[in-house]
């Protein structure tokens, strides 16, 4: 049998041999388009655009939104097909034209390589391995450029603010010259276009057009923001291309999913995204899944101060014990038993909350390190990004664990927070009908690009062959005798005026390494998280004569080290490494550092037998052996230790893509049901805006408003019909059971039923009898009576009533009421699918012990979870409707405004979209300016939402079973077993 993947490895050499003809056919054009105009290159191109343009009207309004995962395995649609074989065949004109557009603007021309690589990515679903140095950011630009003129919407994804800014900008000097357009959303809400040096006159005035002036040819590092706008982020979304971070893009989609109106939308179709540095985003970010959240009104702060204090004494190796593989901290007897002492009670397991506090108070204590996984600024706990060393704004630890940290380090704990909307990388990713991306190092992660993304990986040779010089590793008994070689050996080096880039693995070694170099009295700087505001600064000069930077990981990555001069006379720039990382990618990103484009280099790593890659996977069999044969102060090379390392790194990445494998196998599940509940969603909202009188897009092109509205209004009314006829009938259902014939416990079941229908009064009228008979007379209708005859008697009178209800509100007001109705019942109903299925999620590991297959169980579980949620909403919906009454109104309610700034509110539902409702329209009584202020006052609780927009914390159930009692997890254990600290199944959980 073929291996799929090895298949897909050895096509290498079959796909550069493809995309070397369009190499060709661009080299053969450039004499030609060197000698034609912007605006003759303009025209052609506005050609392309229209015969795309033709080809996507085939393209269905129910694929423009969006809302389905794209199954790339089984490839596109015929008429997306036809849409890849147009822009395959213009290919080699368009890439032409941006490759003379660039020499022109830049005074820069793509390398062959980079043809080369960009023929590649336009394919789609493809990532291409293009070394550090090899000039991304115009690869990248080629097919960009080129799904720009599909007219779709282009996305263009990097890493950080300052990239999305730089990229977009430099972009715009080429792209605004061949009549393609640039926006840029960045983190937080802020939102740009690109914007001519004439329009920065008109706008920003004398000044920044003369300096925009004598900027000259645009260059990376020159990039700073003259030529960006501020702007809506709808305009920044519809320009050709939109450059952003992937975080805004899945927030931006979640915010869109939970919009009470059509002017709040703001993202179009997700069309084509090619993802800048794809093995961070796509592989390193992907563990973390974006969650929209708000803050209840109550939570148990304090219980985080006090068992931050009860495990503050205790000791490792007594009261608890450390697990690295699975990252948990377990007491032992001696430390339940002096937390009992300290805490004055007989049973610690008594409160199951206050064991869930004091698991998170003793990971927070024993897992997380302060300066390592996160830093205290401002009196604020700020994660910090393993890989990159960076800051992760915005982002909190989920359950309880980041407000365990906050109550260790003293500051203010945060309350935690409800869940309104989430989503993993993975799957937003693969709703884009056309993904792909590139990155220095995507080979040695090829076989997880394949299988959870459908994403083929293809490596690209060199402009220039690599002469650097990579040393073997020293490897020391620790990290004390380890660091103090590292500052002799960039002693050595920095005599002869080399520049020298040191990469550590934490802030915390960062700055070990920063002091012993101050103690050397070598001059520095340091690049890390506490100052990410300053690395592309920092970075740039990096490779100056006799410059030292210390790095974390890769702080700074995406921004280039050029060679300062005589540097290459030297022998180019010295990477030295604190200590090999657990991804073996990380190491080689630290590597591609130096000897970029031909240049001279050499790279060594530096590593002890207890640094944390050894500790975790087999570091003491390694230190053992090694004691034997090493003196501590001397290094050595020893292929042995070397090919451990190498193992164990290769271990601890199969066991990160287990865990995101896992990780996407579960979200698949729930998946399926963010797909169903936002398509169902999205259509129910935007039925309502058309029966509100409100088009959009294509809608509104041509329309007679009266008309479509009109018709909205109908299908409304029907909508709610539907919905109340099905409860109706689920009631008497549920009351049969199968039955031939209501019991009289039942009847009178029933009877009581249908009094939730509706008031009284209003239900006796329809049926034709007096209100004090009304139950009496159900009783005896339904008397022996199958279930059909019930049914169809039930009808009869619960049709007249809510017909009844209907017209009293008339066509202008049920819009109104059918949206608050409609999207708070489903809004409310979602988060609570989102909490109870993150419950089953947490416990259902534990199915193993039953022998069970734990995803199996999950899915199983689910079913029935969502098919109940879909149940709950049409109920509560139906049961409402009749229950609204018309109250006269007496003054219009005040308009709600919204000032959104990054100070006070961040704007994580709504962006910077600023919400002042309309006053009610005469013609409208107060109930429907009511329903109308209490759409306003949703989206302001919404909104204020963004406090803790991204983050992870999920509330907590606070009512508990007994201990004696099944445990709710469904493992078939008694509450006391299942769900302790100190139990064997809960540390497998763990």
């Amino acid at each position: 049998m073929v291996n799929p993947l090895k298949s897909i490895f050895d096509s290498n050499e079959k796909q550069l041999k493809k995309a070397q003809k369009i190499v060709e056919q661009v080299n053969a054009l450039e004499p030609e388009f060197e000698k034609l105009s912007y605006a003759q290159m303009r025209e052609r191109l506005d050609a392309i655009r229209a015969e795309l343009a033709e080809l996507s009207k085939a393209v269905p309004e129910e694929s423009r939104l969006s809302l389905k995962r794209i199954e790339r395995e089984k490839g596109l649609p015929e008429y997306e097909v036809a849409i890849q074989q147009k822009l395959w065949e213009v290919m080699p004109e368009v890439f032409a034209f941006i490759r003379e557009a660039y020499k022109r603007e830049t005074g820069k021309r793509h390398y062959d390589v980079q043809i080369l690589a960009g023929a590649i990515l336009a394919q789609g679903q493809k990532l291409t391995e293009l070394k550090t140095g090899e000039g991304k950011t115009m690869t990248f630009n080629l097919p960009t450029f080129l799904y720009a003129l599909v007219g779709r919407g282009t996305h263009l994804v990097t890493v950080n603010e300052y990239l999305v800014k730089r990229d977009a900008e430099y972009t715009g000097h080429v792209a605004e010259k061949l009549g393609i357009t640039v926006g840029v959303v960045a983190p937080g809400g802020g939102s740009y276009k690109y914007i001519d040096n004439e329009m920065v006159k008109t706008l920003k005035g004398e000044d920044a057009y003369k300096e925009a002036l004598q900027q000259g040819k645009p260059e990376l590092s020159g990039m700073h923001g003259l030529n960006l706008a501020e702007c809506t982020k709808r305009d920044a979304y519809n320009c050709d291309i939109t450059v952003s971070v992937n975080s805004e893009l899945g927030f931006d989609y979640l915010r869109d999913n939970m919009a009470w109106e059509v002017e709040k939308l703001v993202q179009r179709e997700l069309y084509y995204c090619i993802v800048d540095e794809a093995d961070s985003i796509l592989i390193d970010e992907a563990r973390t899944p974006l969650i929209i959240s708000a803050t209840p009104s109550q939570s148990d702060v304090e219980k985080y101060a006090t068992f931050a204090r009860v495990v503050k004494d205790l000791e490792e190796d007594k009261h608890y014990e450390i697990d690295y593989k699975a990252r948990s901290a377990l007491l032992t007897e001696d430390g339940i038993k002096e937390v009992e002492k300290i805490m004055g009670v007989e049973n610690l397991w008594a409160d199951y909350s206050s064991v869930h506090h004091l698991e998170n108070a003793l990971k927070a204590k024993a897992l997380f390190l302060r300066d390592d996984h996160y830093l205290v600024r401002n009196g604020e706990v700020l994660i910090v990004d393993s890989f990159t060393g960076r800051v992760m704004e915005g982002r909190r630890y989920s359950e309880g664990l980041h407000q365990a940290i906050e109550a260790k380090e003293g500051v203010e704990v945060q309350q935690e927070s409800k869940t309104f909307a989430t989503i993993t990388f993975q799957n937003f990713f693969r709703l884009y009908k056309v993904l792909c991306g590139g990155s220095g190092t995507i080979m040695t992660e090829g076989e997880e690009f394949f299988r959870i993304y459908s994403l083929e990986s293809v490596a690209i040779p060199t402009n220039k062959p690599v002469i650097r010089e990579d040393k073997n590793d020293l490897i020391f008994a620790n990290q004390d005798v380890k660091f103090r070689a590292l500052v002799k050996e960039v002693q050595e080096h920095h005599q002869t005026g080399r520049p020298i880039l040191i990469g550590t693995a934490s802030i915390e070694k960062s700055e070990i390494v920063s002091g012993l170099l101050d103690d050397a009295g070598i001059p520095h700087a340091v690049l890390n998280a506490k100052y990410h505001e300053q690395e592309a600064r920092i970075v740039s000069k990096a490779g100056e004569k006799g410059a030292v930077t210390v790095a974390t990981n890769m702080a700074g990555r995406g921004t280039d080290i050029p060679l300062g001069e005589g540097v290459v006379e030297l022998g180019g720039l010295v990477v030295l490494g604190g200590e090999r990382h657990e991804a073996r990618r990380i190491d080689n990103q630290l590597r591609g550092r130096s000897g970029r484009q031909g240049d001279p280099g050499y790279t060594r790593f530096f590593v002890a037998l207890d640094d944390t890659i050894m500790k975790v996977m087999g570091g003491d069999f390694v230190a053992k052996f090694a004691g034997r044969i090493m003196d501590e102060d001397m290094p050595i090379e020893l292929g042995l230790i070397t090919r451990q390392i190498e193992a164990a790194q290769k271990r601890v990445e199969s066991l990160n893509f287990d865990s995101r494998k896992s990780l996407v196998e579960y979200d698949d599940v729930m998946n399926q049901h963010r797909e169903v509940f936002y398509a169902r969603r999205r259509r129910l909202m935007l039925i309502t805006e058309k029966s509100l009188g409100k088009l959009w897009g294509e809608n509104s092109k041509n329309a007679n408003i009266a008309e479509v509205q009109g018709e909205a209004v109908v299908e409304l009314k029907e909508m709610i019909r539907e919905a109340v006829m099905r409860e109706l009938e689920n009631t008497v259902a549920i009351e049969f059971n199968g039955n031939k014939e209501l019991a009289e416990t039942e009847s009178v079941n029933l009877v009581n039923q249908i009094l939730d229908f509706g008031p009284d009064d209003l239900l006796a009228k329809s049926f034709g009898v007096k209100q004090s008979d009304f139950s009496k007379h159900i009783l005896e209708s339904v008397h022996e009576k199958t279930e059909p005859e019930v049914v169809e008697f039930l009808q009869q009178g619960i049709t007249g009533a809510l017909d009844e209800k209907i017209n009293t509100f008339g066509d202008k007001e049920i819009p109104v009421v059918a949206k608050v109705l409609i999207l708070e019942t489903m809004d409310n109903q979602w988060m609570q699918h989102l909490e109870t299925m993150t419950d089953i999620r947490s416990g259902i590991g534990l199915q193993g012990y039953a022998q069970r297959d734990p995803l199996v169980e999950y899915k199983n579980v689910a079913f029935g979870e969502f098919d109940r949620m879909i149940t709950r909403v049409d109920s509560s919906m139906a049961r409402r409707v009749m229950k609204i009454n018309r109250v006269q109104r007496r003054e219009e309610p005040k308009p709600i405004e919204l000032e959104v700034n990054a100070d006070q509110i961040q704007d994580i539902l709504t962006g910077d979209r600023e919400m002042t409702p309309q006053p009610a329209k005469n013609e409208l009584d107060k109930m429907a300016a009511a329903m109308q202020s209490r759409i306003n006052k949703r989206e302001l609780e919404v909104a204020r939402a963004g406090s803790e927009g991204k983050g992870r914390t999920v509330k907590k159930v606070e009512k508990e079973p007994g201990r004696n009692d099944p445990c709710p997890c469904g493992s078939g254990l008694k509450y006391k077993k299942c769900g302790m600290i100190n139990s064997p199944a809960h540390r497998a959980r763990e």
